[in-house]
């Protein structure tokens, strides 16, 4: 946390956000929150499922998810009121500092042929989103104890008003983006 904090005052005092001509340093763009999500819809065949699932993200991330439950049955989905279909935790404070700093340095230079991320995965008002295909790169992550590969989506959401400054922000902060 104290390191991301440090990297967020020095790219603040820097030129890098001169382009944006900012004229109060609370409009400044900062991380608001970093939402992981997991969808479980593998939970109507086995119900251990959710368990580990539960387990793995609270490792991963530090705090309990909140499990999302399904609205109305859907029958081609073989789906029942009620049922769990997903699970989420938002960060915030310290966790979200400390998450960011191990995606960032850890889990994301340990995907294999990693070339950086796709720059495209702005949602026009500068929050970032990205999918994880397995959980194996967080080093919290035993090998021997996983019985299946698992992905999650991971939303970075940020306080800017374009994509450019998300873009900006992401970068200045050791977001590894691919080369355009």
């Amino acid at each position: 946390m104290k390191h991301y904090k440090e990297r967020y005052n020095q790219l603040v005092k820097s030129s890098h956000f001169d382009t944006f001509d900012y004229k109060n340093l609370h409009q400044y763009p900062h991380i608001l929150k970093i939402v992981v999500n997991r969808g479980v819809g593998e939970v109507a065949q086995n119900s251990k499922y959710l368990e580990t699932c539960l387990d793995e993200l609270s490792t991963i991330t530090g705090q309990k998810p909140t499990v999302t439950k399904s609205k109305k049955a859907i029958a081609g989905f073989k789906i029942r009121e009620d049922m769990p279909v997903g699970m989420s935790v938002t960060l915030r404070g310290d966790k979200m500092y400390a998450f960011f700093d191990r995606l960032v340095h850890l889990a994301l230079p340990r995907i294999r042929d990693f070339r950086g991320l796709s720059p495209k995965g702005f949602d026009g008002q500068g929050n970032y989103s990205l999918g994880l295909e397995e959980q194996l790169m967080f080093p919290e992550i035993d090998y021997d104890q996983i019985d299946q590969i698992r992905g999650m989506d991971i939303c970075l959401v940020t306080s800017c008003k374009t994509d450019a400054e998300g873009f900006s922000l992401l970068q200045g902060l050791g977001v590894p983006f691919a080369s355009k």
